[in-house]
């Protein structure tokens, strides 16, 4: 198989069990809780890296901000090899309750994206793998730590989620929204494999409050913290699969 163009990776450079942060700055944060950390390749949006966990390989990978860049990378890091697919990332809250820091781990995601709209039909359902599902439920319960767990809403338009757009999520018992899992749970089943994602809360569009708002950082101090957390209950997790 030829380098892929995006990611310039080719088989046997990665792994098959992938984690897949958006941001690549947290790329580092969760190859700093590894071991035999090698960096593969930079391009753009994309940092892939190889790690080993508690024995266990894992790849890596940044799939920066949004479906289409996700697309991008499950497309070409499933035909080097990855089989199993973990979103590690930060999500917005539209249920009362849901705090800052909070975690959730995603059954399946609402496809208001464009992105999978040019592989299937809408009413195709967007779903998380059971197995990698139930292994960051397990992964998350051996630690101690409270998750939520159920669906969610994948969104193109960060500034046009209008308030009538969070209260039909919020109606329809969504638990939070992000801008990935539906493409990476859709391209993933499409293919045989498997993917999953956990996500931290960095705020709650219901009550009012969006990250970045509370201090000079990006994500409230909260979420920063309990994004480690997030990052360790995917790595256990990666072990099980």
């Amino acid at each position: 198989m030829a380098k892929q163009p995006h990611l310039l990776v080719e088989s046997g450079d990665v792994h098959d069990v992938a984690l897949l942060p958006g941001d690549p700055g947290r790329v580092d944060r969760i190859a700093a809780q590894c071991e035999d950390t090698e960096t593969v390749a930079r391009n753009r949006e994309y940092e892939v890296v190889n790690a080993v966990y508690d024995e266990q390989p894992v790849t890596i990978c940044s799939t920066g901000i949004g479906a289409p860049s996700a697309a991008i990378a499950i497309e070409e890091l499933s035909k080097v090899g990855v089989e199993s697919f973990l979103r590690v990332g930060t999500t917005g809250a539209v249920q009362e309750g849901i705090e800052i820091g909070d975690m959730v781990i995603a059954t399946g995601a609402a496809k208001d994206e464009g992105t999978t709209a040019r592989y299937e039909a809408k009413s195709v359902p967007a779903v998380a793998g059971f197995s990698i599902v139930r292994a960051l439920v397990d992964a998350a319960k051996a630690r101690g730590d409270a998750v939520h767990v159920g669906p969610i809403a994948t969104d193109d338009a960060f500034y046009a989620e209008t308030a009538g757009v969070v209260e039909d999520w919020e109606g329809a018992g969504l638990l939070c929204v992000e801008m990935e899992a539906a493409a990476i749970f859709a391209l993933a089943r499409r293919k045989g494999l498997r993917a999953g994602a956990i996500c931290t809360v960095d705020g709650n569009l219901v009550e009012g409050t969006q990250k970045g708002e509370t201090d000079d950082e990006e994500l409230p101090a909260k979420a920063r913290d309990n994004v480690e957390r997030a990052i360790s209950i995917a790595l256990n997790a990666a072990l099980e699969l």
